[in-house]
């Protein structure tokens, strides 16, 4: 997003103290912090794709809505675009909340529904929204990773999970072609008598690992005389394969997209903490 700033602090004429101006965190200038939710807001309605790391680009659908004459981009434009409307109201309904029919949702609803949540819902609400906003990044950015680079990540993810007992030289990605079906290695014991084998496949969102996918791996599995897989990738999973791995003898675990962000941001692996808000109430026990 760096490279449109020189643009809008033009067109916006803004000052140097506008343009130096930090969020309170003091991590990022306010700028710096608006552009970034204004792509993804404009991600959101469908008016801008992002092919690869730090390349954004305009859709059809954008240029049809800039076409139209329309003067100014804001909420309210955006809230014409069904994908919008109901990447906003995901945002305004919690998962203990009643399911709501997308379809009928308005940004009003949204708006409804936090107008009547207590501050400590809406710091949870606002977390969330910015955690779904980075799950969507990472995607993006493992998307377009190295292949070698990729299956070197998820050994790393699972170190940090635990596996191997988190020592690194318990780990390793093989990052080579004619691997047999096998991405990486995590030993869990010393020796190497229990291991864990990977799978890393980047896969665009649309297109869903399917049961050949799985029953391969379950082959070079059972050549390696393994027991324990996991299978990762960037988009998901069929639902024969979902079903094929429930009836295999081996242990095998199905990572898809959107659970490896969300496992990557819990491990803090690929991200790192902005900010840190500390939460205090009274400590009733020192007043008794």
């Amino acid at each position: 997003m760096s490279s449109v700033l020189p643009a809008i602090i033009a067109e916006f004429s803004l000052t140097s103290d506008e343009v130096e101006e930090l969020i309170p965190s003091g991590r990022m200038t306010t700028l710096q912090s608006r552009a970034h939710w204004a792509r993804t807001y404009l991600s959101k309605a469908g008016l801008l794709t992002s092919p690869a790391r730090n390349r954004h680009v305009i859709t059809d659908a954008g240029r049809k809505l800039l076409a139209s004459g329309v003067a100014r981009i804001d909420m309210k434009t955006l809230e014409q675009f069904a994908d919008y409307r109901n990447w906003r109201a995901l945002e305004a309904t919690s998962e203990k909340d009643v399911t709501v029919d997308l379809a009928q949702t308005s940004l009003a609803h949204s708006e409804t529904v936090l107008s009547v949540q207590t501050p400590d819902e809406r710091i949870e609400h606002d977390f969330n929204a910015i955690e779904r906003a980075l799950v969507d990044e990472l995607l993006s950015a493992l998307i377009v990773m190295n292949p070698s680079r990729f299956e070197k990540l998820i050994v790393d993810l699972l170190l940090a999970m635990g596996y191997g007992g988190g020592d690194r030289s318990m780990g390793q990605s093989i990052g080579k072609s004619g691997d047999g079906g096998i991405d990486g290695i995590i030993n869990e014991d010393k020796l190497g008598l229990d291991a864990v084998y990977i799978q890393a496949k980047r896969y665009a969102p649309d297109s869903k690992v399917g049961r050949p996918a799985l029953q391969a791996f379950v082959g070079s599995l059972t050549g390696e005389g393994a027991t324990k897989g996991v299978f990762v990738t960037t988009s998901d999973f069929s639902k024969e394969a979902r079903d094929y791995v429930e009836k295999v003898q081996h242990r095998i675990i199905l990572i898809n997209g959107a659970r490896l962000a969300r496992l990557m941001i819990q491990n803090e692996v690929g991200v790192r903490a902005r900010k840190i808000y500390t939460l205090r109430s009274v400590d009733e026990d020192y007043f008794i």
